[in-house]
């Protein structure tokens, strides 16, 4: 089930509707879109809020908002690291959430817009030929994964977890950016 998206990223890459198509142009458009909706809600959510955790319910042991955020850029810059055969340049931290002296809402978003910059870096490189050379898998070292593959998971994994956030600052009584009424138009 895992590798279905891949399957289907790489069929729609093959065929002839495609066969021009530029994947880094293709995958460019799917960051720019994440980035645009999980930037944004990273800074819509006050400071003081970045501690917040749901406690009601089945909430034990979740992520802050401020993890929530540093663990979509840690793994940003891991995953963007093993498609461009290089070493992450983020510090770790315990449970992939970057490094542990990032505290306030400043260096976080700072933390996460670096993140997507080396992730354009990262997309930027796809061509039609290494779309599905193997590279180390940024989950487990001593395997390989295609960049094709490590492309989709930069992609899901963060809207998993803008998912996650949208709760978050929705339960802070903040709509989130993404969800606002656009501007009259004039």
């Amino acid at each position: 089930m895992k590798l279905l998206p891949s399957i289907a990223i790489s069929l729609l890459l093959a065929s002839p509707v495609f066969a021009a198509a530029d994947p880094a142009k293709v995958f460019e458009a799917s960051l720019s879109s994440m980035e645009h909706e999980v930037a944004p809600l990273v800074e819509a959510m006050p400071a003081e809020k970045f501690n917040y955790a749901p406690i009601q319910g089945e909430f034990k042991g979740v992520r802050t908002f401020g993890l929530q955020a540093k663990h979509i850029a840690f793994v940003t810059y891991e995953i963007s690291a093993a498609m461009l055969g290089e070493k992450n340049p983020s510090a770790g931290g315990p449970d992939e959430n970057g490094p542990a002296d990032l505290k306030s809402k400043e260096q976080i978003v700072k933390y996460v817009h670096d993140a997507f910059a080396y992730a354009h870096k990262a997309v930027g490189a796809l061509t039609a030929a290494n779309l599905l050379e193997e590279t180390v898998d940024p989950f487990n070292p001593k395997g390989k994964r295609s960049r094709l593959d490590s492309a989709t998971i930069l992609i899901s994994h963060s809207f998993d977890h803008y998912g996650q956030m949208v709760e978050y600052v929705r339960m802070n009584g903040i709509i989130p950016p993404a969800s606002r009424p656009a501007p009259p138009k004039k």
